[in-house]
């Protein structure tokens, strides 16, 4: 064979090894790696009860960050989980009966699911609680879904929830299985609430074993059903509920605040919540001793009131308001309320202090309602009613130097315990009694 041609036989296989390696190569790598998910919480062989939140990590080995969602499931049925590199996804153990449960996770990168990872968990919801023990709290608070930092509320309703909760606990006999805390999207966030998730609720340290979640409109109305299912089964149930957040009203409008021909309403982590829902949604509620507490902006209307304690016109009546019940609200409806980032809607800040610390003892409502001390020992009896509470945050909210800024909130009251009428609010709400 002459050299011309093993020269050209070297030259074709040298181009077609080149042409294989490349291929190689760009086969190599176009192969996408799988997506790899792992579960950080509830750990392996858990007992859970109420409402859980599952959460985790998802990471992409592409090194893309393509993580496009994590889907859960515990039937077969995947849902899709909140969030995608860090995720989370709540679970409302308390509609579904006892019993053990796999929890399974995957994740998506758009091309391929990760191997599935598992989780066995106890389902544990207490059928009864103790005869003295038929009281129910619950506390919601959304308060850092704005996007502007100007306008998010930190971590002071959390803060002020679980001082109140301890006290209910520590002094009052409420059970810590009665006691329901939701918060945010279910996730405590870096700096006081303007950084980045970092742990949930649920994993975080607390005192005591509450149950915890996030303020979502779907987990509220789940919660609020639950409640009033279960405080139904007793004759003596107590009821506490308490919502702080940002009112829906705009502060542009000085006179009315845009409220004038709308209902009140206060935004939740995803939604909007108005008086008449929550109204529909306590409908069926039987306790004969309900407080309820709506500590944000323009929330004077879950009181059915709006200024100067005059009632709301009849066609934006929640009816939220029956006997039985107490219903506060931190400002009028048509009012701006005020918070710190650190402890929480002010109005509720003075309300709780009255009641542990004994202060509200004897106040009364005063002309319109804006409280006042008692000039007779008689109505003082050394235990602090819901009411008392209320006219000593008025009174205070009025007389104090250090909170003339803030005494244009005008808290609103409707109180109808123990039953509706003229005289038949004489009597006052007792907690824990």
């Amino acid at each position: 064979m002459d050299k011309k041609k093993i020269i050209t036989i070297l030259l074709v296989l040298a181009v077609v090894l080149s042409l294989t390696f490349i291929y190689f190569q760009q086969n190599k790598t176009s192969i996408n790696k799988k997506p790899i998910v792992e579960i950080t919480y509830p750990y392996d062989g858990s007992v859970v009860s109420k409402i859980v939140t599952i959460s985790g990590t998802a990471t992409d080995p592409d090194g893309d960050e393509n993580v496009q969602r994590v889907e859960v499931t515990m039937n077969n049925q995947w849902d899709i989980a909140e969030g995608n590199n860090l995720w989370s996804y709540e679970w409302k153990v308390f509609e579904i009966e006892d019993g053990f449960y796999t929890v399974k996770v995957r994740s998506w990168d758009g091309t391929d699911y990760s191997e599935i990872k598992e989780i066995y968990i106890e389902v544990d919801n207490p059928e009864i609680v103790a005869n003295d023990a038929h009281k129910w709290a619950i506390f919601i608070a959304a308060s850092n879904f704005p996007e502007d930092n100007e306008s998010k509320l930190g971590n002071g309703a959390l803060n002020l929830a679980e001082d109140i909760s301890i006290y209910f606990i520590e002094n009052l006999g409420y059970s810590t299985s009665n006691i329901i805390l939701l918060f945010d999207d279910g996730w405590i966030r870096e700096d006081n609430g303007y950084g980045e998730p970092n742990m949930t609720l649920d994993q975080r340290r607390h005192e005591y074993d509450i149950t915890y979640g996030g303020a979502t409109k779907e987990t509220l109305i789940s919660t609020l059903n639950y409640v009033v299912e279960e405080s139904n089964k007793f004759d003596d149930s107590e009821v506490f509920i308490w919502i702080a957040s940002h009112g829906c009203g705009d502060s542009n409008r000085r006179l009315f605040g845009g409220r004038l021909l709308k209902q009140s309403a206060i935004f939740l982590w995803d939604d909007i919540f108005s008086d008449k829902e929550l109204s529909d949604l306590l409908s069926g509620l039987n306790s004969k001793k309900t407080c309820i507490i709506v500590d944000a902006c323009y929330s004077g209307g879950f009181a059915d009131k709006t200024i100067l304690n005059l009632p709301e016109f009849f066609l934006f009546r929640s009816d939220l308001s029956k006997s039985g019940r107490v219903v506060m609200t931190g400002a009028s409806k048509f009012r701006l309320g005020y918070a710190s980032t650190t402890q929480g809607p002010l109005f509720s800040q003075l309300w709780f202090y009255g009641i542990a610390s004994g202060e509200a003892d004897g106040f009364r409502p005063g002309i319109l309602k804006i409280g006042r001390q008692t000039l007779l020992k008689i109505f003082k009896d050394e235990k602090v009613s819901v009411e008392e509470a209320f006219y000593y945050a008025r009174y205070i909210l009025r007389n104090s130097e250090n909170l003339e800024d803030y005494s244009n909130m005008e808290p609103q009251i409707n109180d109808q315990y123990p039953r509706r009428g003229l005289f038949g609010s004489l009597k006052g709400l007792i907690l824990g009694e």
